[in-house]
């Protein structure tokens, strides 16, 4: 099965999600105001849970904020324990 992962964004929102032989089946939403990402929302259909794409599409987020040198506000609940327990993303933590 083959996973990518996508980044649509505006000048206010954005969205990561991961499609997996073509089908979405995840997402990560984030609002955004420079130079702030606030997560949200992330979620993934229910027959895929528990595969790790949640974790897939964060680590994009965190990269995408790496290389954008941007600070991300964990604010749905997936992402903020994400961040409590992974001091790279803490890096990051605005």
């Amino acid at each position: 099965m083959a996973t990518e992962i996508k980044h649509r964004h505006s000048d206010t929102r954005g969205i990561f999600y991961l499609n997996l032989d073509g089908e979405k089946v995840g997402e990560l939403t984030y609002s955004f105001d420079n130079p702030i990402m606030t997560i949200d929302h992330t979620g993934v259909d229910v027959e895929h849970e528990g595969k790790g794409y949640a974790s897939q599409l964060l680590d994009e987020a965190v990269t995408y904020a790496r290389q954008n040198e941007l600070k991300i506000n964990p604010l749905c609940p997936f992402a903020e324990v994400k961040f409590d327990r992974n001091a790279e993303y803490q890096k990051v933590q605005a």
